[in-house]
C-alpha cells in the first residue's frame, strides 16, 4: 500500500489531536492508553481512551474499501513513523506513565502495539529486529560449543 503526503498529514494531523486532548501543561492525573482503530471499509481511523470515549476521528481515503492483505501491517507502520515525527508531542501528554498507542481493528481486537511512552522501555520498530530470533539463537549456539 503506497504511503501519499495526504495520507501522512491526515494521520500526524490525527496524532496532534490526541495530543491536544492531554496538554503538556496540564497534571498527569489520567491513566489511559491510546486505541487506534482503523477500517477497511470505511477508511477510517479513530482515537479512543481507555474507557471507549472518542478522541478524534479522520477518514484516510486510500484507506477506503482497501483489499489488501498486508493492510494492518501496512498501516501499523505508517502509523508509527507518524508518531515518530511527532515524538514531542506524544511523549509530553499528560497521561500516567507507561502509556501505549494500540493498533486495533474495527472489532476492537489488537493488531500491534505502535509505541510506548515510559521512561524505561523502548519498543522499537519490528522491521530493526528482523532475524533478531536467528541471530541470538546462533549466538547461544556457538557460546555453548565454547564451554
Amino acid at each position: 500500500m503506497k504511503t501519499t503526503d495526504q495520507t501522512i498529514q491526515q494521520i500526524e494531523r490525527a496524532i496532534r489531536k490526541v495530543a491536544d486532548k492531554f496538554p503538556a501543561t496540564q497534571e498527569a492525573s489520567i491513566f489511559t492508553d491510546i486505541h487506534i482503530r482503523v477500517n477497511q471499509e470505511t477508511g477510517e481511523l479513530v482515537a479512543f481512551d481507555d474507557d471507549d470515549r472518542e478522541i478524534t476521528r479522520v477518514i484516510i481515503e486510500k484507506w477506503i474499501n482497501n483489499q489488501d492483505d498486508g493492510f494492518y501491517d501496512a498501516v501499523a507502520k505508517q502509523l508509527r513513523k507518524c508518531i515518530e515525527r511527532e515524538k514531542k508531542l506524544v511523549e509530553n501528554m499528560a497521561v500516567i506513565r507507561p502509556y501505549s498507542f494500540i493498533l486495533e481493528d474495527e472489532d476492537k481486537e489488537n493488531i500491534a502495539e505502535l509505541y510506548v511512552v515510559d521512561d524505561d522501555t523502548v519498543i522499537i520498530d519490528p522491521d530493526l529486529m528482523e532475524g533478531l530470533d536467528k541471530d541470538l539463537d546462533d549466538f547461544l549456539e556457538k557460546l555453548l560449543k565454547e564451554e
